[in-house]
């Protein structure tokens, strides 16, 4: 048995140039915000704890909690409205298709009874307000001619609806059931935003030109703007009304966030400015914000969460982040405390401390893709898919000492012997190469299509896997590789190879969904018939004591063989990533780390059987 003990959650998903719109429960302390197909809830005061929906068919684009507390509303790119439960294990209420392209905003009524979206799609279906129970539709959206990125129910009776879009327009609308009341073209460039006040007696909305417009919450009249004074230099993406009505926070493309006090009448005047803490680069701007109880939550491109008091705004933020794209390379570092690094497709690496969560990113001169990654306690090996070998130093963020060798053709693996400082194999189309330090001083071609390698802790011996399914071992000497044993038992392509901590033995999993565990001495079949996973095996790893085996899959299962133990004993964690296992490491022997391809790095405790 396996539980899971630790959910480091994946950051929220970006667009450069978009705006991205955040939701927090009206009853606790807990946000919604969304990655591929999942929606996150993530609770403030407790990081670790994350919950996930994954039911989804497309990706998702806006989550929305309702006014209770009890249900999300949830959109996806085809249109899809999927309405579930808080609590018990998220019981689907209601799907409808409600849009016939995708959905940028969505909205409740503060009596839960109605719902806005707006989006993109054909003719003028840009905006619609539908009954949450039958998706009845309540009324007729004129007046916009592009797609309508934002849209808000006014919280207070008499009902108001606002949407503004890519057409520059910001539109009034009256009901139920809603139609046309007023526009108005003050913005010169995407309106972004559009949010009533929670006391309903304003609105405002912001837009790529820079402005921030007022509006009477009933009337829909405009009675000011935001000071241009010390305003945002570029797009402002995202604003958040204050539960008090009496302030607003603002997100900018010019790296900043922005509180402004909003008067009953006339321009609202800028009480602070909140410079978040970064390197200054693109990533760094501000897309997202939400002023959530006395927490401030801003997020920026590069999806990091910023948590500012409201209540002491001097007070420097709390960080989280994560990944963004599939985790597909994962190790841990013989520390104390436990530290985990994780790599992903769009060749971030991020350090994680068990117990704590997030730890800072690994600073790399670029973002190359990565593809494998191996570290001791002071640096980490990577290979990309540039061709290149890179080893970036653990300590501190001088990226600058980074060191990189292009290997010619794209690796395929690289492990390094830990036993046996600088010395690193890596294995590319057709051969393999041996490195030290970051020095060739052999590259062989083997003759066949390499899929996998490993080196031994101590430099002597590799294992190389080919397409064919054969295990190719070599002792090693000086520079050459020396073929002693060809291995056959496979039925598909290798995929991963590693050797036991105590090298007495070694595994092998393949592309038909096998693994092998084998005696390093006599080369024997010392664990087989390991095939139950459906799809083929991404990853494995051993525990420290060299007692267990787990495999990650892309059928989203992770399996526990013991050595000793018949397979049927196993363990199978079920679900483990939406979309597949792609990594997977132990820390001790009963705590096992994976990441997978919903960009989550979750930590299991395994219990005794």
């Amino acid at each position: 048995m396996a539980d899971l003990i630790e959910t480091y959650a994946c950051a929220p998903s970006t667009e450069r140039g978009r705006g991205i719109l955040i939701s927090g429960d009206p009853k606790s302390n807990s946000i919604l915000y969304t990655n591929g197909r999942s929606v996150i809830i993530r609770y403030l005061g407790n990081p670790l704890q994350v919950h996930v929906y994954g039911e989804h068919s497309y990706p998702v684009t806006v989550a929305r909690y309702s006014p209770n507390g009890e249900w999300i509303a949830s959109g996806d790119v085809s249109g899809t409205i999927r309405i579930w439960g808080v609590h018990n294990e998220f019981v689907l209420h209601k799907e409808f298709r409600v849009l016939s392209g995708r959905i940028d905003d969505l909205q409740w009524s503060s009596d839960q009874l109605r719902i806005v979206v707006s989006g993109d799609g054909k003719g003028k279906s840009l905006v619609r307000a539908f009954m949450w129970d039958t998706a009845s539709t309540v009324g007729e959206f004129d007046g916009h001619s592009r797609r309508v990125l934002s849209c808000a129910f006014k919280p207070t009776r008499p009902f108001r609806i606002a949407s503004c879009g890519e057409d520059f327009i910001v539109n009034f609308y009256e009901g139920p059931p809603f139609k046309f009341m007023l526009s108005h073209r003050e913005h010169s460039n995407f309106v972004n935003c559009v949010r009533f006040s929670p006391d309903g007696s304003k609105c405002i909305s912001v837009g790529s030109d820079k402005k921030g417009i007022i509006y009477d919450g009933k009337t829909g009249e405009i009675i000011g703007q935001l000071s241009q004074e010390n305003g945002h230099k570029f797009s402002i993406y995202a604003v958040s009304w204050s539960p008090d009505s009496k302030q607003v926070l603002t997100v900018s493309a010019d790296k900043s966030a922005k509180i402004w006090e909003i008067p009953e009448n006339g321009d609202g005047s800028l009480k602070k400015t909140l410079e978040c803490p970064g390197t200054g680069g693109v990533d760094d701007m501000l897309i997202g914000c939400l002023w959530q109880h006395d927490c401030l939550v801003i997020v920026s491109l590069g999806g990091t969460i910023y948590l500012y008091s409201a209540n002491d705004l001097d007070k420097s933020p709390i960080c989280l982040s994560g990944h963004m794209k599939n985790v597909n390379a994962l190790t841990a570092i013989e520390s104390d405390p436990k530290v985990i690094l994780t790599s992903s497709y769009d060749g971030h690496i991020l350090k994680w401390i068990q117990g704590r969560g997030y730890c800072g990113r690994i600073e790399k001169k670029d973002n190359a893709p990565v593809k494998c990654i191996a570290a001791t306690g002071h640096e980490v090996i990577t290979s990309g898919f540039d061709n290149k070998v890179r080893k970036v130093p653990l300590i501190g963020d001088n990226n600058e000492a980074e060191e990189n060798v292009d290997i010619g053709i794209q690796p395929k693996d690289v492990t390094l012997a830990i036993d046996s400082p600088g010395i690193a194999l890596v294995s590319t189309e057709s051969g393999a190469a041996l490195l030290n330090g970051l020095k060739i001083i052999s590259n062989t071609n083997l003759g066949f299509a390499v899929t996998a390698s490993v080196i031994s802790p101590d430099g002597s011996e590799a294992i190389v896997g080919g397409e064919d399914g054969k295990l190719h071992v070599y002792s090693i000497s000086g520079e050459k590789l020396n073929e002693v044993a060809v291995l056959e038992k496979h039925r598909g392509a290798i995929s991963v190879i590693r050797y036991s901590p105590d090298v007495s033995m070694f595994a092998s999993a393949d592309l038909n969904r096998e693994a092998v565990v084998w005696d390093r001495a006599s080369k024997e079949v010392k664990l087989n018939n390991m095939l139950y996973h459906t799809a083929r095996i991404n990853c494995l790893a051993w525990s420290p004591n060299s007692s267990m085996v787990a495999t990650g899959s892309l059928d989203t299962c992770v399996i526990i063989y013991e050595i000793g133990k018949p397979v049927s004993s196993r363990v199978t964690i079920k679900g483990a990533h939406l979309g597949g296992v792609y990594g997977l490491a132990f820390t001790d022997d009963s705590v096992l780390i994976s990441s997978g391809e919903d960009a989550f790095v979750r930590v299991w405790r395994l219990q005794p059987q």
